[in-house]
């Protein structure tokens, strides 16, 4: 497990906790590529609008294998959001906007996406 501290630098730590993921569970660049792009959105957004930048409040990422996949799960201490109706970043009102993609790239980047505890958590899986 790795907890972050709800700061926005703080994202910086996914990328060497995911490489040393990475180098265990012998992950291809490619997924690699994928997981490394959702964790980072994930984390992002749970620091920004889970925990509202509150530097008390804390991240955490849950890894675990199982059959062929890895799962993570990505709590905040948030109260959660309504993640059935996110507006569509490809709409053609939205495209210029800058964010509000985080969930879009989450889903087209993994094998499956799931949201739990009211969306305060999210648990994405990649098949390695």
């Amino acid at each position: 497990m790795l907890k972050l501290n709800s700061n926005p630098r703080s994202v910086a730590a996914v990328e060497p906790f995911l490489e040393r993921v990475a180098s265990k569970y012998c992950v291809s660049p490619d997924t690699y590529g994928n997981i490394l792009v959702s964790l980072t959105e994930a984390v992002t957004n749970a620091i920004r609008h889970g925990n509202q930048n509150d530097e008390r409040k804390t991240v955490r990422i849950q890894l675990k294998k199982c059959k062929g996949r890895l799962s993570f799960r990505v709590s905040d201490e948030g109260g959660g959001f309504d993640y059935q109706s996110l507006p569509d970043p490809t709409c053609p009102d939205l495209i210029d906007q800058p964010g509000g993609r985080g969930v879009f790239l989450m889903k087209a980047l993994s094998d499956e996406v799931e949201f739990l505890d009211n969306g305060s958590t999210v648990e994405i899986q990649f098949r390695i």
